[in-house]
């Protein structure tokens, strides 16, 4: 089994296990070699309520690490204006340390209870 199939294993059990709604959207992230994507999605409806990229940052801090977690700020501040408080965290197969890792403290420092 390559890393690819290992993680979309991972991540079909995770999903089985949870699921977002329009009062608690579920907070997926996507993590390339380059940068990293969230988005917090409504799984009755199927819509992305809110999003924030890597490539949307401005002045594009220093190591991937700080990256992620200004996207987690920046999601935040989305969902803020979304009027959305809280979220259920989908790490996606990925283990929960480094990137990902930051980019749920950068969403809980912005305000977002995961």
């Amino acid at each position: 089994m390559t890393k690819r199939q290992a993680r979309l294993r991972r991540h079909r059990r995770v999903r089985g296990k949870i699921s977002g709604t329009a009062e608690r959207p579920r907070l997926v992230v996507f993590r390339s070699n380059r940068g990293i994507f969230a988005q917090l999605v409504d799984d009755d409806t199927g819509r992305t309520l809110a999003s924030a990229r890597w490539t949307a940052l401005r002045g594009k801090p220093g190591s991937k690490i700080e990256q992620a977690r200004e996207v987690g700020s920046a999601l935040a501040a989305s969902a803020n204006k979304a009027g959305i408080e809280r979220a259920v965290f989908d790490r996606a197969g990925y283990l929960f340390h480094g990137r990902v890792k930051a980019l749920a403290e950068g969403a809980r420092e912005g305000g977002l209870q995961l």
